[in-house]
């Protein structure tokens, strides 16, 4: 099964060049004032609040600072702070970290803003789709569920060992540690390492 965006093409396209909720329709209007008294869960050591966008609580935990640098350098801050919805598969420091020595450097190059930004896109799915809704795609499509990314690429989720399992074009896995994370412009789940697109 594929998630489908509703974006024009040509949104998409500014998306690429410029991760499983509810609606927030709850949070709506709701002032960082009153932030505070929302039900909020930990990601690196910092609260996410429904009410703030993908940007707004990335920049908080401690454990996303290289997936934050990657963003910025790539000219994304300002797509994954608008409206969305977006899907976002967050993989942690840690899951850079296990890349090819080098990499994440040569990526945060300017010269190499384009492919960081295929990276990363291929990291968003257009929509907010809760961990649930992604196990249900995944048992109504035969064991697996393809996400189509903002990067235009595939992703394939399937479950292992009772996890959310992303399997990329290259055939590497990425688990979702923490999944739900509500976003006032989508839903960020946590992963394990970084998937790579074709």
């Amino acid at each position: 099964m594929f998630i489908s965006s509703k974006t024009s093409a040509a949104a998409l396209t500014a998306m690429a060049l410029a991760t499983v909720g509810c609606s927030n329709e709850n949070y709506r209007g709701q002032s960082v004032a009153s932030a505070n008294t929302e039900a909020t869960v930990m990601v690196g050591g910092a609260a996410m609040y429904p009410s703030r966008n993908i940007i707004e609580n990335a920049v908080n935990s401690n454990d996303h600072t290289t997936l934050v640098a990657a963003v910025k350098a790539a000219g994304l801050v300002e797509t994954l702070s608008g409206p969305g919805p977006f899907t976002v598969f967050a993989p942690t420091n840690d899951a850079f970290a296990k890349l090819p020595a080098g990499t994440v450097d040569t990526l945060l190059k300017p010269e190499n803003k384009t492919a960081l930004a295929g990276v990363l896109t291929y990291h968003v799915v257009p929509g907010r789709v809760t961990a649930g809704e992604l196990v249900k795609m995944i048992g109504n499509g035969g064991g697996m569920a393809k996400l189509t990314t903002v990067n235009g690429a595939t992703l394939t989720a399937k479950m292992m060992n009772g996890n959310v399992v992303l399997v990329d074009a290259k055939g590497g896995t990425a688990t979702v540690t923490q999944a739900d994370v509500m976003q006032s412009n989508g839903v960020i789940h946590v992963t394990n390492a970084v998937s790579i697109p074709g």
